[in-house]
């Protein structure tokens, strides 16, 4: 094999390796902002005419910020969207992904949680060199429901709660330790 021709391949396996990555980080930064309620950050992540499938629920971009933030907040008080095993199939400025999900899901009622396990079926698209999310489709294959009060015990007690705003902790860069009277706090 020539330099020339080693060199083609290294760039095309740069490339490829980039599209994945780069497509894992918008799947994963969606499921960041909606667990923290991030309405810029979750638009950030798919096309003006992007549509999302949850269930019976159809939401077309412009709209899915807002709505996915207030069904959340009319059922939980917290929620954590955990991305798990990933496929990506790329051709070309196009991908369709499957990420399996594990969403935790703290009820309001302060006593009970739901774990629910299932896919984002995504069909995604690279613009001007930026992969964002076209269509999404759920699918919810397993929920588990538990008593949700452990987070109130004494084990958990000074641990950092997570916030559905831009007071979350995450958004406090660089990280530094604080002490325990500062920030909310279980």
């Amino acid at each position: 094999m020539s330099a020339e021709q080693e060199l083609a391949e290294l760039k095309a396996t740069v490339a490829y390796l980039k599209d994945r990555q780069d497509i894992l980080d918008c799947i994963q930064r969606e499921s960041r902002a909606r667990d923290r309620q991030d309405v810029e950050q979750i638009a950030g992540c798919w096309w003006e005419e992007g549509v999302d499938e949850h269930g019976p629920s159809v939401t077309f971009a412009p709209d899915y910020p807002a709505k996915a933030n207030k069904g959340h907040a009319m059922n939980f008080n917290l929620t954590s969207h955990n991305i798990t095993n990933h496929i990506c199939d790329l051709n070309g400025d196009t991908a369709s992904c499957e990420s399996y999900v594990i969403g935790g899901l703290y009820w309001l009622d302060g006593k009970s949680s739901t774990i629910a396990m299932g896919r984002y079926l995504d069909q995604m698209e690279k613009r001007n060199g930026e992969w964002r999310i076209l269509t999404r489709r759920c699918t919810i294959e397993v929920t588990a429901d538990a008593d949700g009060t452990w987070i109130h015990s004494k084990n958990v007690q000074g641990f950092l709660k997570g916030l559905w705003s831009k007071d979350d902790p995450s958004y406090e860069k660089p990280y530094v330790w604080k002490p325990r009277e500062e920030g909310v706090r279980w």
